[in-house]
């Protein structure tokens, strides 16, 4: 009888794999208290394949965190690429990060329990993506009707407003007996932030 040969997992698909598990751990566990090893027996791999890959278990955290925010980011944009109304625009852009962190679940216990440490080995990748939602939402601010007529000083003040606003709101959010929903958490962060953002003398006019 023949032996069935073992399928060859590809680098790319062998890196997923490890990044999946480990950030499910990292969630678990937090990162103090994870093991390489644990991370290694859940993947099927050995713990040296995971320092070939990773270089530590701060590179590897370092890449979880890389992946969150390739994921964040290309679910925005897919959010607002229908365009539309200035308001409608950053409606979707305000859903789909509280939809990232419905289906990322994992990714977001990781990014709020990493938070927590001022100094941690995933502190500057934290900040990285905050920045990068900053970033990209004063570019959408700053691409609607009537954006002209504010500073660049004043559409970054707003971003900054959005991207924190949206961040409390999940942790609040997390916390409730009730069910918040993706949509209802963005109704509810445009009702208070919109009137501002969009109102006579900034971006959204018309």
């Amino acid at each position: 009888m023949k032996t069935p040969t073992r399928r060859r997992v590809p680098r790319a698909e062998r890196e997923q794999q490890m990044l999946e598990v480990a950030e499910a751990v990292f969630a678990e566990r937090g990162y103090q208290a994870t093991s390489m090893d644990e991370i290694a027996t859940r993947v099927g791999v050995t713990k040296p394949m995971l320092y070939e890959y990773f270089g530590s278990k701060d590179g590897l955290l370092t890449a979880c965190l890389a992946r969150s925010r390739q994921q964040l980011h290309d679910k925005t944009m897919a959010a607002v690429s229908a365009g539309g109304e200035p308001r409608a625009i950053m409606l979707n852009a305000v859903r789909a990060f509280f939809e990232f962190v419905d289906d990322h679940a994992a990714a977001w216990a990781v990014l709020q329990s990493e938070a927590m440490l001022n100094a941690g080995p995933g502190a500057a990748e934290i900040e990285e993506i905050r920045r990068q939602q900053s970033d990209y939402t004063q570019a959408l601010l700053g691409s609607m009707p009537g954006a002209a007529q504010v500073s660049p000083l004043a559409l970054q003040v707003r971003a900054e407003l959005v991207t924190g606003a949206c961040e409390r709101v999940a942790i609040w959010r997390s916390g409730q007996e009730a069910q918040v929903s993706a949509q209802q958490a963005a109704d509810l962060v445009m009702a208070a932030l919109w009137p501002g953002l969009g109102g006579e003398t900034g971006p959204g006019v018309g």
